[in-house]
């Protein structure tokens, strides 16, 4: 689709808005199905049912926005990182196709577009898009001072929770904060799969995460925080009385969570890599699994 879009420009513009896609991560959408799918769990839950089509689209294409808008200020903050990294440095920034202040006009612009979806929800959502906003510009500096910017992700990406439940029911209820730390857990598994991958260029260039800070510890660590998650949705699922197919879901989630430690045994950077992406399905059958728990009342 993306290639149909840009085949209708003029051959120099194509270059220039191809670099601009792969600077906000369009062409590898993972990421935004990993915002997504707490986005979707967190609005069905909020509204008991189908949530409202307008709060839909807007948190849908929130998702989009927020996580495009985070790739550039990623970017931006890992430009001296990125070129010594092999996985990262043929990044338009880090490779010199984009400046460093066109990413952060990029960030602007996506920020604006997203600020101005939230005005059509609530005062109390607006006023929570501050911090979302607040979080999204923090996490890519906080690699440099912790080790565990993971944490910063998890509560990043986790942030539309509170906000979907917000913008529904115009306040956060105790089941929307037990939704996102679930959720900062579930973040921090799979950024430090992802982490892994560049686990030694990462020490070499001087970044930190949790794949360094856990060590020959980390597949046990990983483990312990899979579990802690399973725990926090299934009090998800006592507090809102969800039926067997959210717990059929739950079920099934273990068992992905179980795969994925079965393929990064070996530490392999595919292996890893292939983990990091399989998240995406787990976070599709616990969204289904709500679903059709809610549907069946």
């Amino acid at each position: 689709m993306l290639d149909v879009l840009l085949a209708l420009l003029p051959p120099g513009a194509r270059a220039k808005a191809h670099d601009y896609l792969v600077l906000t991560r369009m062409d590898r959408p993972i990421g935004a199905l990993l915002l997504l799918w707490p986005t979707w769990w967190a609005l069905w839950l909020a509204a008991d049912d189908f949530p409202p089509w307008p709060t839909l689209l807007i948190f849908t294409l929130g998702v989009f926005a927020m996580r495009a808008a985070g790739c550039a200020i990623n970017d931006y903050a890992d430009r001296e990182l990125d070129p010594q990294v092999a996985r990262t440095a043929g990044r338009p920034i880090a490779s010199g196709r984009v400046t460093p202040r066109e990413a952060l006009l990029m960030f602007g612009v996506l920020l604006a577009f997203a600020f101005v979806l939230v005005l059509f929800t609530n005062a109390l959502t607006i006023k929570l898009s501050f911090a979302g906003a607040a979080l999204a510009a923090l996490y890519p500096f906080t690699k440099r001072y912790t080790y565990m910017p993971q944490v910063v992700l998890g509560a990043a990406f986790g942030w539309s929770i509170p906000m979907a439940f917000a913008a529904v029911s115009n306040t956060v209820p105790p089941l929307g904060w037990l939704l996102f730390l679930g959720n900062v857990v579930w973040s921090v598994v799979y950024d430090t799969e992802y982490a892994m991958v560049d686990r030694e260029d990462d020490i070499k260039a001087g970044a930190r995460s949790t794949a360094i800070l856990f060590g020959d510890a980390d597949l046990p660590i990983l483990a312990i925080l899979m579990g802690t998650f399973a725990l926090a949705m299934l009090f998800v699922g006592q507090r809102a009385h969800l039926g067997w197919p959210y717990w059929l879901a739950l079920v099934a989630s273990l068992g992905l969570f179980g795969h994925q430690l079965w393929r990064i045994r070996t530490r392999g950077r595919e292996a890893c890599l292939a983990a990091f992406r399989h998240n995406n399905w787990l976070g599709l059958v616990l969204w289904v699994g709500i679903v059709l728990a809610l549907a069946l009342r």
